[in-house]
């Protein structure tokens, strides 16, 4: 096992797998941003070094001096967390060129699954059932693109291979708007992710989003840990996870789920990661996979009692996986809100200081979050401040935690979308399950009427 982490990341996961680390009885060294100088886990980390002023092409994306970093305090292996450089293969390669053990994939997997046509062609092969769509890049010929269109079938959309987070993509309803779209989204493409190549799919009207965690080890070991519905969605951004996905047949789980343990030995991953699926008619077509941790990870935590970011730990040092597939079980049913700085409803950032923090309790219920009372919200990087995730014995059990613990948490000083959970855990569609991913769009459009 290791003896010291270096954790290039910030925010609520930095704290997260420095918990981790400490429970594993590993020292942790954290980089922080001019910006993020009075961080908890800059407080609480064994060493901090300050890497840079707070733009974060100065300090979180600074490879270079995060390596520098991990030398001087004889560090030896690096955990990227989430967001950042944890899916740059790039950074992956320099950090093990370097003598440093990278906590996550192989650079050459996060390649394959990074960029989205070789991620679909390796999917297919393996078996993971995927959108109809075009076999690889779109080619240049604007009849060919026509004539895969056709076949696919109106509405399609198109996707930029380098693309993620919901950026990148253009649905097409016509074929008068298709060419036009396809050198649009290339030239967007190409100035976003410095790769024009672009891919079509069916366009899935109304899909619920629902993802399969699986951990890997280096011997070949693999394992599924279930599946989180995140449809509670606005602009491709999540706000609301749970697990298990309610009312999806457990058979349909566990054949998508095998399929993915098998998809993982086929491109010899390892670690964490999340193969991520749209879900429409009975059918599953994966969409993605992120070779990293998730965000909402805890709600799989909860229902499983796997601590996942100790599991990529273990990975990482060498571990063979001490759970097989028979021996996991899930229990319950496990809810996470994301608590962001922002307006609840226009979702405008709202930096500052935090003049009263006061987080849920009781049981069933789990706050992940780097915020205290006087704690300066800055900014300059994403605006989640935290999570506040319940488990219960029931779906309805989870959703009655939630709400009290919801109506305990206290965040004054700046605003916060805690108004927002507080509304939708008493929706009724969201109640009864199932909701899908464009939902929460329109529902707030509804609101402003």
């Amino acid at each position: 096992m290791f003896k010291k982490i270096l954790i290039a990341n910030r925010g609520e996961i930095a704290l997260r797998v420095q918990r981790a680390c400490r429970q594993l009885g590993i020292r942790s060294v954290v980089v922080y941003s001019e910006a993020d100088r009075e961080a908890k886990y800059v407080k609480l980390a064994d060493e901090a070094v300050c890497i840079g002023p707070a733009p974060s092409s100065q300090s979180y994306l600074n490879m270079p001096a995060i390596i520098s970093t991990a030398e001087v305090t004889d560090a030896e292996a690096i955990h990227p967390g989430y967001g950042f450089l944890s899916e740059n293969a790039d950074f992956a390669e320099r950090v093990e060129k370097s003598g440093f053990v990278f906590i996550g994939p192989t650079p050459e997997a996060i390649r394959t699954m990074g960029d989205k046509v070789s991620a679909k062609q390796a999917m297919i092969k393996a078996g993971v059932p995927c959108v109809p769509g075009s076999e690889g890049a779109l080619p240049e010929d604007p009849k060919e693109i026509v004539r895969i269109a056709r076949a696919i079938g109106y509405p399609v959309i198109i996707k930029a291979a380098g693309g993620g987070g919901g950026r990148g993509m253009r649905v097409v309803h016509t074929e008068a708007a298709l060419v036009h779209a396809v050198q649009t989204t290339r030239s967007e493409a190409g100035a976003a992710f410095g790769n024009s190549a672009v891919y079509m799919e069916k366009f899935l009207e109304n899909p619920r989003h629902v993802e399969i965690q699986v951990l890997a080890d280096a011997h070949r070991n693999t394992v599924w840990l279930g599946e989180r519905d995140c449809s509670m969605q606005r602009r491709h951004q999540k706000i609301i996870e749970e697990a298990p996905a309610p009312g999806i047949a457990r058979r349909l789980i566990e054949k998508v789920g095998d399929r993915c343990a098998t998809a993982c030995k086929k491109i010899g991953y390892r670690g964490a990661g999340t193969f991520e699926f749209l879900y429409e008619n009975g059918e599953f077509y994966f969409i993605e996979m992120n070779t990293r941790v998730q965000v909402e990870h805890p709600v799989t935590e909860l229902v499983t009692g796997i601590d996942i970011v100790q599991m990529q730990i273990r990975i990482a040092a060498g571990e063979k996986l001490p759970i097989t597939q028979r021996s996991i079980e899930r229990r319950g049913h496990a809810i996470e809100c994301r608590i962001n700085a922002e307006h609840p409803y226009t979702f405008v950032p709202s930096p500052g200081r935090i003049t009263m923090w006061h987080p849920p309790g009781g049981p069933g219920v789990r706050v992940d979050s780097h915020a205290y009372t006087n704690y300066t919200v800055p900014s300059h990087y994403d605006s989640m401040i935290g999570k506040v995730i319940v488990h219960g014995d029931t779906r309805e059990q989870a959703l009655a935690r939630m709400r009290t613990a919801l109506s305990e948490t206290v965040v004054e000083g700046i605003q916060t979308n805690i108004p927002l959970h507080r509304e939708l855990m008493n929706d009724s569609n969201f109640e009864a399950g199932g909701t899908n991913i464009h939902y929460l769009e329109g529902w707030l459009a509804q609101r402003k009427r």
